[in-house]
C-alpha cells in the first residue's frame, strides 16, 4: 500500500467494519425495514446502522473532530476546523431494489478545503482514495483521468437533463461512484445538479488529485449543490454540449 495518512487509515478502518453490515443486509433485502424521507429519499436501517458503525470508528481517533452526515445531521463538536463528512450508503434505492450500485463515502474536511477522502464499493470491493497532494488511489493502484479529447468516444454519467445533450451518458443511480469512475477514468465526465455534500465531497479531491477538473463548491452549502467534473482535456466541450444543466 502507499504511504497514507493516519486519518485516511482510520477512515478505512471505518468504511471496512460499516461495510460487512451492507453486504450482509443487501443479501436479505426481504429483511429490511425502509421509511421514506421525502419524495425520492429513502432510509433503511442499514444506513443508520453503518453511519453509526462509521460515526463511533471516527470519534474513537479524533473524539473532537465535527461530524457533518447524511443522517445525524451537523454536529459540532471542540475542533470546527475538522470536520468528517459522511454518507453510509450512496444509492440507496439501488441499494433497495437489489443492485449492486451503491457506496460508502467519507471525507474529511479540514479550513473549508477537503483533504482526504475515500468511496467504498463494497459489493465489488473497490476502494477509491485520494489526499491532498499525494496523488489518487484505486485498492492500491494510482489513477488517472481520462485522456480522452474527442466526445464521440466519452461515456459520460449526468443527472436530469433539460435538453439531450449530443453525447453517450449513463444515469447509475450513485453520484459517488459516478465521480469515483470519472477519477479512475472509466467515465470521462460527470455532471448533476441537487447534490448533497454527502454525495460528493470525497469525489472532490479524487478529481482534483487524479488530475482532473471540477467545478468550484461552496462547502459550506449542505444541499443543492452542483457538480460538473471530468478531464481538462474533454472539459470545454462537455461544458457547451451540457449547456445550462
Amino acid at each position: 500500500m502507499n504511504s497514507i495518512s493516519a486519518n485516511l487509515n482510520v477512515m478505512i478502518k471505518a468504511c471496512e467494519k460499516a461495510s460487512k453490515i451492507l453486504i450482509r443486509d443487501f443479501g436479505e433485502l426481504e429483511k429490511l425495514q425502509v421509511s421514506k424521507k421525502g419524495p425520492r429519499d429513502f432510509v433503511t436501517n442499514s444506513d443508520v446502522k453503518a453511519e453509526k458503525i462509521i460515526i463511533e470508528e471516527l470519534k474513537k481517533a479524533r473524539p473532537n473532530y465535527s461530524i457533518i452526515s447524511e443522517e445525524n445531521g451537523v454536529e459540532k463538536n471542540k475542533d470546527i476546523s475538522n470536520s468528517w463528512i459522511i454518507d453510509p450508503i450512496d444509492g440507496t434505492i439501488n441499494f433497495l431494489h437489489g443492485i449492486p450500485h451503491f457506496a460508502i463515502s467519507i471525507a474529511l474536511k479540514s479550513d473549508n478545503e477537503i483533504i482526504c477522502g475515500l468511496i467504498f464499493d463494497p459489493i465489488k470491493d473497490e476502494m477509491f482514495y485520494a489526499e491532498k497532494n499525494n496523488g489518487a488511489f484505486f485498492n492500491n493502484q494510482r489513477i488517472r483521468v481520462s485522456k480522452k479529447n474527442n466526445l464521440d468516444e466519452c461515456l459520460f454519467a449526468v443527472g436530469k437533463l433539460k435538453n439531450e445533450p449530443g453525447f453517450t451518458y449513463r444515469r447509475s443511480g450513485c453520484a459517488a461512484l459516478d465521480i469515483a469512475y470519472v477519477a479512475s477514468g472509466r467515465l470521462d465526465g460527470y455532471a448533476q445538479s441537487n447534490l448533497n455534500l454527502w454525495d460528493i465531497a470525497a469525489g472532490i479531491v479524487l478529481i482534483k488529485e487524479a488530475g482532473g477538473i471540477i467545478n468550484d463548491i461552496d462547502l459550506n452549502s449542505i444541499k443543492n449543490i452542483k457538480v460538473l467534473a471530468s478531464s481538462s482535456e474533454i472539459n470545454a466541450k462537455f461544458i457547451e454540449k451540457l449547456g445550462n444543466f
